[in-house]
């Protein structure tokens, strides 16, 4: 009689998905987290804290811009917003990376780059002016370029608000986050209309707001995928 050797066992290869028994390959995979995160979390409520100061400084003359502080307050806001593209994005996946999440990433993004065409704007037009008054000319010139008012100051950069509060609404229904976390958000969004002046104070809701997202979002997320079933 014959003796079959049993085969050798296969291991599989790290990160890959293994067999749970029932003949299916399980449908999530661990998303490593990542210290960026965070630093970002919390860095980008501190930089539009900073452009807030920076602004209201600017403005004790009288006038703001040109000068160090309307060119330093733009940058400092403009990292913010170099920050705020990947929050989104990390947000989105904290919320599942569904088409509710993704759409809302998505409308974050595109308000953050108006928002990045606007002060990039600014920054330019303080470089070629004298001093404010030579300023206002500009912006007409700027203004005037079809697509330009609409897309950069108007409408666009509010898809940056919308997007952002709409990821931190899902995030709280899905208890990643407290659901007072919207209400701060909500604070920090709606305080500039009432005065500009106000930004700083918006800034640290925000930053409140951030803390238990910058915790979360340094973990490992389970990312969603597709299951397969084994031959």
């Amino acid at each position: 009689m014959r003796s079959r050797t049993p085969a050798p066992a296969v291991s599989a290869p790290a990160g890959s998905a293994v067999p749970d028994g029932s003949g299916s390959v399980p449908a999530a995979s661990a998303v490593p987290g990542s210290s960026f995160f965070r630093v970002a979390f919390v860095a980008a409520p501190l930089l539009v804290f900073a452009y807030g100061v920076i602004r209201i400084l600017d403005g004790l003359d009288g006038s703001r811009g040109p000068g160090l502080a309307w060119t330093s307050g733009h940058l400092a806001f403009i990292a913010a917003l170099a920050l705020f593209v990947p929050i989104f994005w990390r947000m989105r996946r904290m919320a599942g990376g569904k088409a509710l999440a993704t759409a809302s990433a998505v409308t974050g993004t595109a308000g953050a780059l108006a928002l990045l065409a606007q002060f990039a704007i600014d920054i330019a037009v303080g470089f070629m002016s004298a001093d404010h008054a030579a300023m206002s000319p500009l912006f007409e010139q700027v203004k005037a370029v079809p697509g330009v008012s609409p897309m950069v100051y108007d409408g666009g950069p509010f898809l940056f608000y919308l997007g952002q509060l709409a990821l931190v609404v899902q995030l709280a229904v899905l208890g990643r986050v407290k659901v007072w976390t919207p209400l701060l958000v909500l604070l920090d969004l709606s305080v500039p209309f009432v005065s500009k002046d106000l930004i700083p104070l918006g800034a640290v809701f925000l930053l409140v707001s951030f803390l238990p997202l910058a915790r979360e979002a340094a973990r490992p997320v389970r990312a969603a995928r597709p299951a397969h079933a084994l031959p």
